[in-house]
């Protein structure tokens, strides 16, 4: 039997997640603001929860009322018949979202919900069931948008960007459904190798192994809030959980490098507890000291913008990133995130195709720069494509960007931002229509001497260990897959050197060995 079910996500995500459900089976897809509704029925629902990259949670409503007085909303909750969903022996909490001029607090209006649910109880039973915020054995949802309110049950409990690799984190960490859903923008699917020159705490890199591989992201969880209903059906569960009949070998490479070495061993801890060291390499690395890469390339990447990090010479940094996708980086794409005008100008170079997409609350711009050796006009006659159809109809569309965006426009005062460090550089409000297009140019850089060379990671091949938290399989098996491919040259400290990448199957899986494992 299907029923209604909202996955909800980051704001300019929306596309990406309405097609991963299209693909999985989904009926009814509605695209809404930061949600999609649709169709489907217990398997879906289990399904969205397990393989989504773009998801944040999975709502299932149970009703939908007029909301006009706090009286509307605890009677449309007491009609419920609660006990088909609760007993007083379980814990239950309610999540709020509220944006209406009759309720000015989320919190009150959670509180109308938990008092008719435990009036309910009170008046049938004499007991009453128990809140709890931080690990409750229920969690709703109550939405209101002016005087439209929807109360639904929480399928997934913690957020699902909580994979599970995580070991640690870097200063800023990249959310993990939003750099799934930047790699899905892309249209990459493993096709070439994959770099980042910022990598950070590794994020990017381990959602590219994911999708790479076509893995579900949910192996890493040890639990759903859906586990605990109770129509929750363990086989089926299991049958999906087991399944990796759609997994695909990936037969290039992944790499992430970072001038912090604090931030490499933290992203080769993320990779190793995920067991993904045979498709990823991360290596400290400069990013003035980037060189053309041997093999066929894409580049996403997410370099600071001085809003949570601070940066010295920001600035500086982005027009080293346009000077070496001009010279170390012809005849591939980089897709590059950021939130500020004047570091996108840095860059020189004009977008095929800008996306708006919120980092936390920052509105920011993802943008893709094709790379090509040569004019634009010779390029087009051999065959090259700059901007796709899909691309020039979306590029086209009205109000894409806020009308006034929060972005700052640098001024032409050398004598004050000399030298462009984040700490001196004053930035100035200015509001905008939108964003004036820009000639391609080729500006003077000055010369940079070479930094310290990336240096070679030697990777840990064996077995992870058994006590990695979020562990349900050894991936690094299955040695007899091997092959040699002369790569690692994007870097001039990685010249001319080679390596065996072991391929594994990560297939080892069972969620009965996971209870007994969460039970020692």
């Amino acid at each position: 039997m299907e029923f209604e079910l909202i996955a909800k996500t980051f704001m300019g995500l929306e596309p990406i997640l309405a097609q991963e459900l299209t693909e999985l089976g989904a009926n009814d897809v509605q695209v809404g603001r930061r949600m999609v509704s649709f169709k489907g029925d217990k398997e879906l629902m289990y399904r969205a929860n397990f393989q989504l990259h773009t998801a944040i949670r999975v709502l299932k409503p149970i009703i939908h009322f007029k909301a006009r007085s706090a009286d509307d909303v605890y009677n449309a909750v007491l009609k419920v018949d609660w006990s088909q969903y609760l007993d007083t022996n379980q814990t239950f909490a309610v999540d709020s979202v509220v944006f209406s001029e009759e309720f000015r607090h989320s919190k009150f209006v959670a509180y109308k919900v938990k008092d008719a649910i435990v009036d309910q109880f009170k008046e049938r039973t004499g007991n009453r069931p128990n809140i709890s915020v931080a690990n409750p054995d229920i969690r709703l949802h109550i939405h209101i948008a002016e005087d439209d309110g929807t109360l639904s049950l929480d399928s997934s409990g913690e957020s699902l960007h909580r994979r599970g690799y995580r070991q640690e984190s870097g200063e800023a960490p990249l959310n993990e459904v939003l750099a799934a859903g930047m790699i899905l923008m892309t249209g990459w699917r493993g096709e070439t190798d994959f770099i980042d020159p910022m990598c950070g705490s590794g994020t990017l890199l381990i959602e590219a192994a994911l999708i790479a591989r076509n893995i579900s992201p949910g192996v890493f969880r040890k639990s759903y809030a859906f586990e605990k209903w109770k129509d929750f059906d363990a086989d089926l569960f299991d049958m999906i959980y087991n399944d990796d009949s759609k997994e695909r070998e990936f037969n290039h490479h992944i790499y992430g490098y970072d001038i912090d070495m604090k931030c490499v061993n933290t992203a080769r801890l993320n990779v190793r507890a995920a067991g993904l060291t045979s498709i990823i390499t991360v290596n400290q690395a400069d990013i003035k000291d980037f060189t053309q890469p041997a093999e066929k390339s894409i580049m996403v990447t997410n370099p600071p913008y001085g809003e949570r990090i601070s940066t010295p010479n920001l600035l500086d940094t982005y027009r080293t990133i346009g000077e070496k996708l001009k010279h170390a980086f012809i005849g591939n794409e980089a897709w590059i995130l950021s939130y500020r005008e004047e570091c996108f100008e840095q860059i020189g170079l004009r977008p095929s195709i800008k996306i708006p997409v919120y980092n936390g609350s920052l509105e920011c711009e993802f943008r893709k720069y094709t790379i090509f050796e040569g004019k634009l006009r010779e390029f087009r006659s051999d065959g090259g494509v700059v901007k796709t159809d899909e691309e020039r109809a979306a590029m086209s569309e009205k109000h894409r960007f806020k009308k006034n965006r929060e972005f700052k426009q640098r001024l032409d005062e050398e004598a004050e931002n000399e030298e462009g460090d984040i700490r001196t550089f004053t930035f100035h409000h200015h509001k905008i229509e939108g964003f004036g297009r820009k000639e391609d140019r080729d500006s003077e850089r000055r010369p940079r001497r070479d930094g310290e060379r990336g240096k070679r990671f030697d990777r840990d091949r064996d077995r992870d260990r058994d006590g990695d938290r979020g562990r349900r399989f050894d991936r690094d098996r299955d040695r007899g897959k091997r092959f040699d491919r002369d790569r690692g040259k994007h870097f001039d400290g990685d010249r001319g050197k080679r390596y065996d990448r072991d391929r594994g199957n990560h297939s080892d899986r069972k969620r009965n060995d996971r209870r007994r494992d969460d039970d020692d």
